[in-house]
């Protein structure tokens, strides 16, 4: 942001008149900038702070720049003051004072001491001293103040937007780790108190670099400090780019995860009993229906002949250590190492049942098939006297064979269920024999046993 001006053409008394009250103008919003680039609570803070890194390194630049901007400033006002002398020598100055005027106000008429511009990057100038004009000097001073405010505006952006959130986290971070010891979670015994340990580190390592070195967590959006070009006087403007907050974020996230599973210990401590109970009552529900299941097994062996029964298994007692083993771990508050052995009681649990349930299926079969063909048998007879054949002696016959078949013991369910067909054949005889989905289940049943024992 500057004003053009080069040494030229004399200017008339109207074009001096319009310089003086445009740099009158920009003198005093160069002084205005200064004084508030001299009150910005980042300066305040760089000058008092310990910096390291990118910070103390661009710091040691620009604040030395500060002060060459007041000694440019003063150079500036200086220069404009003795062409304010020189214009009211004369309400209507001649040639010779517009002459003067005119070297003053746009020729190289302003002495100032030799040095680079911050971003130039080459080495200190061999000239002690350098002229230039008011325009020219306006330009370095827009240099300078970008680079300085850059700084200053930078740092106070980071100070103004991490420190206290880091500190409201590791807060948050000391309420976490109180309510993971209350579940058993502590350093070396669980990974989530290892977890709690390492958000702690890189938290306190991240508050020491955002207050000793805050431009560490800046990123420009430009090249840091580039020339000031086109016209007008430096002022605060804005500055280009953002805090870099994905350190902070990121151990954010994992505490928000940490405590997640916190809360699930702590449902676990209130739902633990039921939950174990549960689990119990799975099993005495497994182990009745095994009882049972054995019970019915030796009654197939008695009452049903030539069939292949398979054994029935016996008692998780594996599974009984491993709940003594979580009652233990919930008396002692050991919640961090129940969770995962409740979910795997629980699975094995039901998985329990549904084996005590198939197996008993599996063993009962024949008796459901015997009860399925009684059944069938009396329906048959019922049906025999609505039709009045009740008395016919086939139809006695039959049914006396197919009752003698499966009320006696062993019993032969194929003949049975052969007999049974052959008494519904006699009451209509021109009608087909009902499929006997059961009986073919039992083919297959005895048909799959044969196999087992042949395997």
């Amino acid at each position: 942001m500057a004003f053009a001006g080069a040494a030229g053409p004399v200017m008339s008394r109207e074009e001096v008149d319009r310089a003086l009250a445009r740099l009158a103008a920009e003198r005093d919003a160069v002084e205005a900038a200064l004084l508030a680039l001299q009150e910005h609570s980042g300066r305040r803070l760089l000058e008092g702070a310990p910096l390291s890194g990118r910070t103390l390194e661009r710091w040691s630049v620009a604040e030395p720049g500060l002060t060459l901007l007041w000694t440019l400033f003063d150079r500036y006002a200086e220069a404009l003051a003795s062409a304010v002398a020189v214009r009211a020598r004369r309400n209507r100055p001649g040639g010779a004072e517009l002459a003067e005027l005119s070297e003053l106000l746009s020729g190289p008429a302003v002495t100032v001491s030799g040095g680079q511009l911050p971003d130039s990057g080459g080495p200190v100038p061999v000239r002690l001293v350098e002229q230039l004009s008011l325009a020219e000097l306006l330009d370095r001073m827009n240099a300078w103040y970008a680079t300085v405010y850059e700084v200053v505006a930078a740092t106070d952006a980071v100070w103004s937007a991490l420190p206290a959130r880091i500190d409201l986290l590791l807060a948050e971070l000391g309420r976490v780790r109180m309510l993971s010891g209350s579940v058993g979670v502590r350093s070396g015994a669980h990974p989530l108190a290892d977890d709690l340990d390492g958000l702690e580190q890189e938290l306190t390592e991240l508050r020491a670099e955002v207050r000793t070195d805050p431009l560490a967590l800046w990123r420009p959006g430009r090249v840091p400090a580039q020339r000031g070009t086109g016209g007008g006087a430096l002022g605060p403007g804005s500055v280009a780019g953002a805090v870099d907050t994905e350190r902070f974020d990121r151990a954010g996230r994992a505490l928000d995860g940490v405590r997640m599973e916190l809360d699930g210990l702590l449902r676990l401590r209130d739902e633990a009993h039921d939950r174990l109970q549960q689990v119990g009552d799975l099993l005495q529900r497994a182990d009745s229906t095994l009882a049972e299941a054995r019970r019915a097994r030796g009654e197939v062996l008695a009452k049903i002949a030539a069939t292949e029964v398979p054994a029935v298994p016996g008692p998780a007692s594996a599974l009984r250590e491993r709940i003594g083993l979580a009652v233990e771990l919930q008396q002692t508050g050991q919640w961090h190492r129940l969770a995962p052995l409740l979910d795997t009681l629980e699975d094995v649990a039901a998985k329990e049942l549904g084996r005590a349930r198939q197996s008993l299926t599996e063993v009962a079969q024949p008796l459901a098939i015997r009860a399925e063909l009684r059944g069938r048998l009396e329906a048959y007879k019922a049906m025999a006297a609505r039709l009045g054949v009740a008395e016919d002696p086939v139809v006695i016959e039959r049914f006396e064979k197919a009752r003698w078949l499966l009320w006696s013991a062993p019993c032969d369910l194929r003949a049975a269920a052969e007999a049974v067909a052959r008494f519904q054949q006699a009451l209509r005889p021109a009608a087909p024999a009902a499929p006997m989905d059961r009986v073919g289940q039992m083919d297959q049943y005895q048909d799959g046993q044969g196999d087992q024992g042949n395997g």
